[in-house]
Parts: C-alpha cells; sequence; structure tokens
C-alpha cells in the first residue's frame, strides 16, 4: 500500500468537492498559508476533526554528537508540532 500523493490527494478533493483540481490546489496552498500565519500569531490553529498546529518553545539543552560523541550545547528554539485530535485518533483506531 503506497501513501497518497500530492496529485491523487488533489484529484480525490476535486472529485469529492466537485471543484477543479487548480481550485482545490489553490484552497490547499491558502490554508496552509492561513494556518502557518496564525500559528506564527497566536500560537495555535485548528483543524476540526483533525488536530492542531501549535508554536512550541525548546529550551536550551546539552545534545551529544553522534559521530564524536561529544557534549554539545544545543540552543533554544521554537518549533511547530501538530497534535492530533481524539476524533481522529479513534477513527483510525
Amino acid at each position: 500500500m503506497s501513501k497518497l500523493t500530492k496529485s491523487q490527494l488533489l484529484d480525490a478533493m476535486a472529485g469529492e468537492t466537485g471543484m477543479t483540481k487548480k481550485d482545490v490546489g489553490s484552497f490547499m496552498e491558502k490554508l496552509a498559508i492561513l494556518a502557518l500565519k496564525e500559528v506564527k500569531k497566536n500560537g495555535e490553529f485548528v483543524i476540526p476533526g483533525l488536530g492542531k498546529l501549535v508554536k512550541i518553545n525548546r529550551a536550551a539543552r546539552m545534545g551529544r554528537n553522534p559521530a564524536t560523541g561529544e557534549s554539545i550545547q544545543i540552543k533554544a528554539k521554537t518549533v511547530v508540532k501538530f497534535r492530533v485530535a481524539k476524533a481522529a485518533k479513534e477513527a483510525v483506531l
């Protein structure tokens, strides 16, 4: 079983919604842009029934270089994580 490609996703969504493949592609692109703007501005973006993107601040910490085994300092940084909604978890199980 193979993963759904972007083209297959656009075809499937176009078939389900009656929109053209080009319109679906444009919608998905605009949704991604909006999601990233909202996460940056408000710290999270919710997709009902699927989950939410959340901005997380990671503290500085000590790490280890896997090649040499040397201890290194890892800087603090902000990352985006996706938290799956309970309904989505239950639908998969």
